[in-house]
């Protein structure tokens, strides 16, 4: 019988290359060019220059002239701000989320009366309108509350990018001072987190009457590994018990934002007795509710401009990939940008179409520069094995010999089937590719079966841009997969 092909494979003849070298650029190997003498590529004598002296070029425009015709035109786009996904848009344009808008208001509303509201626990799949519908009841409390001269405070931040504890607490008190038109009175860096938390209290405390602190993507903040319990578990354990211990004066609630369901399983037992939130689902967008979003959204053209099938089409996308509004938001800016460049008269489905594949490349593009060689490596030949199946899957089998053939055809350092698992499991994390267990039968053993959140098509393409990837022919790379695909059934 067969065995869980992450248990690893018996050892390979090389040795697989530390991580740290990997993130070398797969492209500086030298290319046939870089060996070309000077002399080869010196100038004849006498021959006369292509180049020309662009003030003799009557044609030629400066780029104050270019910069002033564009600004003369009428364009397409009459309103950039609605087509940013991150715009906080008015009541009237937030559809398909009337139940989470309901109970966020409720809970959130206490604070009109300077009462603490509480803590909120809000997740599901990315944009799906968590941090939309926190901002806009936040601003509508902030608003009232100014007619009752109560002092209210939206502190915000996202936690992607914060990497510690310390620094997660600094970002708070910078946001907080910012609101509060005053200094930071302690630096980023060289001081201990509690001094830091300690400005944070005193900033509140002298400024508002009652905060609520925004924490979006929280389970982004992990912290330092050697920590018995993330940082973002730390961080709610002290926000929340800040007010029993009377740090805080003001009435605080926590708002804790995440895609992860099961975040609150990491969260520590101390801190999870403190904070106690109430929870908020959020399900995917269906494609009737992002062709309800986009519509509220199309005024942001000039009228009569965007063909009737574009917004359909758009939903369709974003409906594909989890139901996200940021994308379908995203894919009709980019769809009017892509008509306005062309001097186009029209926003149309060709457009579309084409902000498709920019949009899904351009993300793809951004996480693939950022990993190691090996991973890109493990990423291109469990692709290919998708791009040539009826599902779109991959089996993790039949991934590692695709990722065999493509190390011995640049030669480049093999790993172990166990450690290509991992990479890829890894790889989830970026939001490319999910898997599961599977086993279809006795004679085939265990398996991980990995599914692509974009098309496979686009990753290969993407990976390709690297130059010694790019001299695998893709046309043999098929045909191994192929051959591979056979002899499993």
């Amino acid at each position: 019988m067969g065995t869980d092909d992450s248990d690893g494979s018996q050892p390979e003849t090389r040795t697989p290359e530390d991580e740290t070298t990997t993130q070398t650029d797969l492209s500086s190997a030298p290319s046939e060019s870089d060996s070309t003498s000077d002399q080869d590529t010196a100038p004849i004598p006498n021959e006369q220059s292509s180049s020309t002296d662009p003030s003799s070029d009557d044609s030629s425009q400066s780029i104050e002239d270019m910069l002033l015709e564009f600004d003369q035109q009428d364009g397409l786009i009459r309103d950039r701000s609605l087509l940013d996904p991150n715009y906080v848009v008015t009541e009237d344009r937030i559809v398909g989320r009337d139940e989470q808008l309901q109970e966020v208001t409720k809970m959130l509303r206490v604070a009109l009366g300077g009462n603490r509201p509480p803590n909120l626990f809000l997740y599901g799949p990315s944009g799906t309108g968590k941090s939309l519908i926190t901002k806009a009841v936040c601003n509508n409390i902030s608003r009232i509350c100014e007619t009752r001269d109560i002092s209210f405070g939206t502190i915000e931040v996202n936690c992607q990018d914060l990497d510690t504890l310390g620094v997660a607490v600094y970002e708070l008190t910078k946001q907080a001072a910012d609101q509060a038109g005053v200094d930071v009175q302690v630096p980023k860096h060289g001081v201990a987190t509690k001094e830091k938390w300690d400005e944070l209290y005193r900033i509140v405390n002298e400024n508002f009457d009652s905060v609520v602190f925004v924490l979006d993507e929280l389970d982004m903040l992990v912290g330092r590994r050697d920590k018995q319990e993330p940082a973002f578990s730390r961080l709610l354990y002290q926000l929340s018990r800040a007010g029993a211990n009377d740090d805080l004066t003001a009435s605080i609630s926590v708002v804790a934002i995440s895609n992860d369901t099961r975040m609150m399983e990491a969260v520590g037992s101390r801190a999870l007795s403190s904070f106690t939130p109430e929870d908020v689902h959020f399900d995917d967008y269906d494609a009737n509710q992002l062709q309800a979003i986009l519509r509220r959204r199309q005024d942001a053209f000039h009228d009569s401009v965007v063909d009737d099938d574009v917004i359909p089409l758009a939903a369709a996308f974003a409906a594909q990939t989890h139901g996200d509004a940021r994308k379908a938001i995203d894919l009709m800016r980019v769809a009017g940008e892509l008509a306005e460049r062309e001097g186009n008269e029209r926003v149309r489905e060709e457009h579309v179409r084409e902000a498709q594949e920019k949009v899904e490349k351009n993300r793809v593009l951004e996480v693939v520069r950022g990993i190691s060689t090996q991973k890109k490596l493990c990423l291109y030949a469990t692709a290919a094995v998708a791009s040539q199946t009826k599902d779109g899957a991959a089996r993790s089998t039949t991934g590692y010999q695709v990722y065999q053939y493509l190390t011995d055809t640049i030669d480049a350092d093999q790993y172990h089937q166990e450690t290509y698992v991992n990479k890829m499991k890894e790889l989830t994390t970026y939001s490319l590719v999910d898997f599961e267990r599977r086993s279809h039968g006795p004679s085939s053993g265990m398996f991980l079966e990995f599914q692509f959140e974009e098309r496979p098509e686009t990753i290969l393409e993407t990976l390709r841009e690297d130059s010694r990837i790019d001299m695998v022919s893709s046309e043999e790379v098929q045909s191994v997969v192929k051959a591979q695909i056979r002899n499993r059934t």
